[in-house]
């Protein structure tokens, strides 16, 4: 047997020098992993060129696309898309745009909607349903709720807030002065859609004049000036202060649970100077039984960290800066896809992954999961929690070098 482990090294190794010899890079090598080998590395320039047609600006978007790392192999679902391919519906009141696992195919546990309420724009009173979680991004808000014991719920959200409305709880949402509101929406099903909406304004116009009348205790032509369509979004007048608004509903009790919380404003749970993680799950923002959310903000060439989720996909909205981020799942299959604001990215449950700040601006992520309670499995505290020896003979690293690596889950690590 060693006899045969001998032989069987130098015919590798002749066939690695042959490989070279010709003018081919040898296999497996740091680096360069692949047999057939892959990416540029591995190719000419004639083989490079692409004199077919192309769409410049298009292909600038990725670049990863068009000349992937030679690391990257196999096929995978597409895991990018972008709200800014998307069209847009627009009203008087404000607009919305939408993926939803129709649109983006592996996005398969939420769905998300990007809208804008100018001052005193308002989405008109409905239900959905599933639950709604949603980030605000600019401006301010005002949102009503009322949970399914008959508490109502009124509160005024601003940029880094959040709001979540279980499934059947009927809400409203409106721009306030002076430059309304602009959020991001996801909701706990692939599939919702703003299409797919119970609203008010629709229930009224499919019911029989008699039978509302026989509803509300008034007179049937009491309706009779009702809309004949839906509003979805439409101008408003904007709303009085809001303690008017609260003390109007005041008296049916208060909700066991806020339906907000300040994601932004809460404290680091990872930071350094590479950057910093906060979190928002059921244990901090116990009224969002069914999505947990952490916005990631990584500093010009940091990184953030190879890690998985063991618990749920991550759905991710990037809000701010570029960045490039690697997925790994088995076969091996790796694939580098690059992100700028308003791209959108999903990651699938327990597939590895890594983020490079690849701008010289902050890159902030939303990463988002159909799941009560956020966990997390970093790869370099794996390492540094097992036998250093075991460790070792995986890697052909000394031992004292291990001991080196990040211990804990610190989230973003510097440029090297």
């Amino acid at each position: 047997m060693e006899d045969l482990s001998r032989r069987t090294l130098l015919a590798l190794s002749a066939m690695g020098s042959a490989a070279i010899a010709s003018g081919t890079a040898s296999a497996a090598t740091f680096g360069n992993p692949d047999q057939p080998p892959e990416g540029a590395i591995n190719s000419t320039p004639s083989s490079l060129s692409n004199p077919g047609p192309q769409n410049k600006a298009l292909e600038a978007q990725i670049p990863a696309f068009q000349n992937p790392p030679a690391t990257d192999v196999g096929n995978m679902p597409m895991m990018w898309s972008s709200f800014n391919i998307m069209p847009k519906r627009i009203q008087a009141g404000g607009w919305a745009r939408q993926i939803t696992a129709t649109e983006f195919p592996a996005a398969k546990e939420v769905s998300g909607v990007n809208m804008r309420l100018s001052a005193g724009g308002i989405r008109e009173m409905h239900w959905h349903l599933a639950g709604e979680w949603a980030l605000m991004t600019n401006g301010k808000c005002r949102i009503t709720v009322l949970d399914q014991y008959g508490h109502p719920y009124i509160a005024d959200v601003g940029a880094g807030d959040l709001w979540f409305f279980p499934a059947g709880c009927p809400h409203s949402l409106q721009g306030l002065g002076p430059d309304g509101a602009e959020f991001l929406l996801v909701f706990d099903d692939a599939f919702q859609s703003e299409y797919n909406t119970l609203l008010l304004t629709d229930w009224f116009a499919h019911t029989p004049p008699k039978i509302l009348a026989q509803n509300f205790g008034v007179p049937a032509d009491t309706f009779k000036n009702i809309p004949l369509q839906d509003l979805w979004i439409f101008q408003g007048q904007e709303p009085p202060p809001l303690a008017v608004d609260q003390a109007a509903v005041a008296g049916a009790g208060a909700p066991a649970e806020p339906f907000t919380f300040s994601l932004t404003g809460t404290k680091p749970v990872k930071q350094n100077a590479a950057g910093m993680v906060q979190l928002a799950d059921s244990r901090t923002f116990k009224a969002s039984k069914t999505v947990a959310a952490a916005i990631e903000t990584i500093k010009p060439g940091g990184l953030r960290q190879m890690h998985w989720h063991p618990n749920a996909d991550e759905w991710q909205y990037w809000i701010k800066g570029r960045g490039r981020m690697t997925v790994f799942n088995t076969g091996p299959r790796a694939q580098t896809i690059d992100f700028q604001a308003g791209d959108l990215g999903v990651v699938p449950k327990s597939q590895g992954h890594y983020i490079e700040n690849t701008g010289d601006e902050d890159v902030q992520v939303l990463a988002v999961f159909r799941t009560a309670e956020y966990q997390e499995v970093d790869l370099s505290d794996w390492l540094t929690h097992a036998p250093p020896e075991l460790v070792a003979q995986h890697l052909n690293i000394d031992p004292a070098v291990i001991a080196r690596f990040p211990r804990g889950q610190v989230g973003i690590q510097p440029r090297g």
